[in-house]
């Protein structure tokens, strides 16, 4: 069905989303209709839909190092009501609300890969959320706070990042 907010941008009905424990999500779909290879977003749908509970697992350490980051700030500011105890990567997961709306879109950048972006609500950043992106719907390519980027590269102008899932704030 398509978005009421734009052109060319759809929304499935309610999948259930294995890596998310079953739960029913809205994919949505940007630039669908002008794009030269949709076949690429079935292809990341379908891969994203295929992925397990492992995918968010293996991106844990990265998830940890942005919640680490917030923490120290917290800590030096004293602001000790905002702090938030995580004891590790194996506990991150359980602290975050994750998004109900997949996006999938393409990089005008180098490489034009399809990505799957998750805006997800966490404990340790009420203001800015997480944001996990998935490259062609399979390897989690980017985490952090929400900015819509889809890659640390894009986000910061900085092709030297190609590749980085986390940047940290330091």
């Amino acid at each position: 069905m398509p978005c009421e907010s734009e052109a060319g941008c759809y929304q499935s009905e309610p999948v259930p989303v294995p890596m998310l424990g079953g739960a029913l999500c809205r994919v949505v779909v940007e630039g669908y209709d002008d794009d030269l290879a949709p076949e690429d977003f079935h292809a990341a749908i379908s891969a994203f839909l295929a992925l397990e509970r492992s995918a968010l697992e293996a991106a844990a350490p990265s998830i940890f190092a942005y919640y680490r980051d917030i923490m120290d700030d917290v800590v030096a500011a004293g602001d000790d009501e905002w702090y938030v105890e995580i004891d590790g990567p194996h506990d991150v997961l359980d602290h975050i609300r994750f998004g109900d709306e997949p996006v999938v879109s393409r990089d005008s950048r180098r490489g034009r890969h399809v990505y799957v972006s998750l805006e997800c609500e966490c404990d340790w950043e009420p203001e800015h959320g997480l944001q996990i992106v998935f490259r062609d719907g399979r390897t989690v390519t980017k985490v952090g706070p929400y900015n819509g980027h889809l890659t640390n590269s894009a986000a910061y102008a900085d092709d030297t990042l190609d590749g980085v899932i986390y940047r940290s704030l330091r």
